[in-house]
């Protein structure tokens, strides 16, 4: 065997031993995860959601049409309850704003029944949650499902009469939705970008299928070296929830994001699988809380998690950052 060869092959095993430490390095965290009773916890939800979710999913199929009342609906509080009230008189702008979610891949709008069921609960007048295809894993490309998600954005825009919306992405909900908001000028249009369980950074599970899709979602692909190339600064406002115990987003570190064009808050919880992340009570307070403080302008200040607190998120930023209150 020539150098050259041997060294090819040494570097291919290296490659191979360097990916095989991170792979275990990654399933040593995520059992020490599970392990802690907060763990116990979200192995328990993640099961019960997935259960639930396989039942909701068929429903998930069918568009979810606008309510035809147009914009000033969101603002009316004759018949609203007190709760309802309370945030259309204390938080006008943010009642009114259309607030849309976007699935994750091989999933549907029924990945968001508890989140858009508890938003507009809270007072939320205008809660959207778009459908993209199922085939989107095996014929998808997150360029044009970008592309496809701004024409959707500019239709609610058009029926309700809002100049702004906030955007909730679930996974691959939540890359779609960058892309469009850093590359294809979604900026102007999208007050706030709530990521749930994203790969901005790609993750290993991605090599488990190839696909034009997937490949785009492996570790430094073309499409994620784009998005961190340096651009132009955006106006929208980034809220990024990970999770230390996600078994989709390998690892569970590429769920963060870091961008030096990019005002980002972010929000770690510790024991919530991947697809429970929607229906988690801590996500339903960090999305509020970013949306109803979407025009606050002030710099906020880092409060770390209680030590031994169950249900403590702990809370780390870059850029404009927020804490959520404990």
């Amino acid at each position: 065997m020539g150098d050259g060869a041997r060294r090819a092959v040494g570097a291919w095993l290296g490659a191979g031993r360097a990916l095989a430490d991170e792979v275990l390095g990654v399933s040593g965290d995520v059992l020490r995860a599970v392990a802690s009773p907060g763990g116990v916890r979200g192995v328990v939800v993640e099961t019960a959601w997935l259960a639930a979710h396989t039942v909701l999913y068929p429903w998930g199929v069918l568009e979810e049409r606008l309510k035809p009342d147009g914009h000033f609906r969101a603002y009316r509080t004759d018949g609203l309850p007190p709760r309802q009230r309370g945030l259309v008189v204390s938080a006008m702008d943010a009642a009114g704003t259309p607030i849309v979610l976007v699935h994750g891949i091989g999933d549907n709008r029924s990945a968001f029944a508890v989140l858009s069921g508890a938003l507009r609960r809270r007072g939320f007048g205008v809660v959207h949650a778009v459908n993209y295809s199922v085939l989107t894993a095996l014929t998808g490309d997150v360029r044009r499902s970008a592309a496809l998600l701004g024409e959707h954005v500019e239709r609610i825009c058009e029926q309700t009469g809002s100049d702004r919306v906030h955007v909730v992405g679930h996974s691959l909900g939540g890359l779609i939705a960058r892309y469009y908001v850093q590359r294809l000028n979604g900026d102007a249009r999208v007050r706030t970008l709530v990521t749930l369980g994203t790969p901005h950074g790609g993750t290993l599970a991605a090599y488990l299928l190839s696909t034009t899709l997937t490949r785009q979602l492996r570790p430094g692909s073309e499409l994620l070296s784009e998005l961190a190339e340096a651009s132009r600064p955006c106006r929208t406002r980034f809220v990024v929830v990970w999770s230390e115990m996600d078994q989709v987003i390998v690892p569970q570190r590429n769920a963060r994001l870091a961008h030096p064009s990019l005002l980002v808050e972010e929000h770690r919880i510790r024991d919530s699988g991947h697809l429970s992340l929607p229906v988690d009570s801590r996500t339903l307070r960090a999305v509020m809380s970013a949306i109803t403080r979407s025009d606050d302008e002030q710099n906020h200040p880092i409060v770390p998690a209680r030590t031994g607190s169950p249900n403590a998120a702990l809370t780390e930023g870059h850029g404009s950052h927020s804490g959520l209150p404990h």
